[in-house]
């Protein structure tokens, strides 16, 4: 058990160092310094999976900084910790918060606004030999595209917002972690799983959320479906009408599970399959079986959850029901070639 991961987050930490200062050419011999030959990187649509640090530094890095000029990581959350998922192993460094720039050129059609912008990004990196193997960067596509001005989205049930770190400002742990505290938070994490993911507790959903949420927790979530605030607002403004959305939901199923002291958090890809049966987001239903890829983050206090930031994949989920709502917002057709480049076009 490496109770410290010490020198894992030290290597992420140079990694960003390198990668946050280069840029075009450099941006390729940053990530292919620090990752090894069968690199794996998942990405939101329409990126999905790409397997060469290359291709990911030329498909998604260097557009990303050739758009968002004087490219800043803001990180709010920096964790590490064995993977609990034991079919899938491995130490995995955890990094959560917002790339900042001035929006100054197109980005996947987004036009520019020559104004600050915040991407809201999560990454998952796993740490094999002294290089990253795999990277799950999910990102929040549409939250940029409001900030320019696009509504991709009907009207969402909970608030837009430029979202904060946690309230208590203790998320970057670049230092050694009690791992009495990470055991306590992955056990809790454990039983909320449990709880809301088989949708049928026998209890009223606030009571149900009760179990292991705070009265006042804070759920920050996607554009597209908005943050809400209590028990009571969440389960009206999400948790509710997305259980009466759809039906046919799969079990939970991630790569990565961890946590170190007071955080913790999972993705999965995807982490579950439902179908939206009864309209959802504002669109209607189209019996249509779907995938959500899924990043979850979460702060304790004490013995219950008090704050959850969210990314989920809803280009994609939409994608697969018929609906391309980056080409449909943009007017350009941004979808991956043929092949494992990821290249757009």
């Amino acid at each position: 058990m490496n109770a410290g991961f010490q020198k894992e987050k030290q290597l992420v930490r140079d990694y960003y160092k390198r990668l946050d200062g280069a840029l075009g050419a450099d941006i390729s011999k940053a990530l292919e310094a620090f990752t090894s030959t069968d690199y794996l990187w998942r990405g939101f649509h329409p990126f999905g999976e790409i397997s060469s640090a290359s291709h990911v530094a030329e498909s998604f890095w260097r557009p990303l900084k050739e758009a968002l000029t004087s490219l800043q990581r803001r990180m709010d959350v920096f964790m590490a910790g064995d993977n609990t998922v034991a079919e899938q192993g491995g130490v995995w460094v955890v990094s959560m918060g917002h790339l900042m720039g001035k929006f100054d050129q197109s980005w996947l059609g987004i036009p520019p606004t020559g104004k600050i912008a915040l991407l809201r990004y999560c990454e998952f990196h796993r740490i094999v030999d002294d290089k990253i193997t795999e990277t799950a960067m999910y990102f929040d596509i549409p939250h940029l595209m409001v900030q320019a001005g696009l509504q991709p989205f009907p009207t969402q049930t909970a608030a837009h917002l430029v979202q904060p770190g946690p309230m208590t400002h203790d998320g970057l742990m670049f230092e050694h972690q009690e791992p009495a505290a990470g055991q306590k938070t992955l056990a809790l994490i454990e039983d909320m799983i449990r709880d809301l993911g088989q949708w049928d507790s026998g209890l009223n959903l606030e009571d149900e959320l009760r179990r292991t949420w705070h009265e006042d927790m804070v759920w920050w979530g996607p554009e597209g479906i908005g943050a809400t605030y209590t028990i009571e607002r969440y389960a009206k403004q999400h948790s509710g009408p997305f259980r009466a959305s759809f039906a046919n939901r799969s079990k939970t199923s991630h790569i990565a599970r961890l946590a170190e002291g007071n955080f913790g958090g999972f993705f999965g890809w995807p982490n579950f399959t439902a179908t939206p049966s009864g309209g959802f987001m504002g669109m209607p239903a189209t019996n249509t079986p779907g995938e959500f890829r899924v990043i979850d983050i979460y702060r304790r206090e004490d013995d219950k959850l008090a704050e959850n930031w969210i990314f989920i994949d809803l280009l994609h989920f939409w994608k697969m029901q018929g609906v391309d709502i980056l080409a449909r917002t943009t007017g350009i057709q941004a979808g991956r070639a043929s092949g494992a480049n990821g290249t757009l076009v």
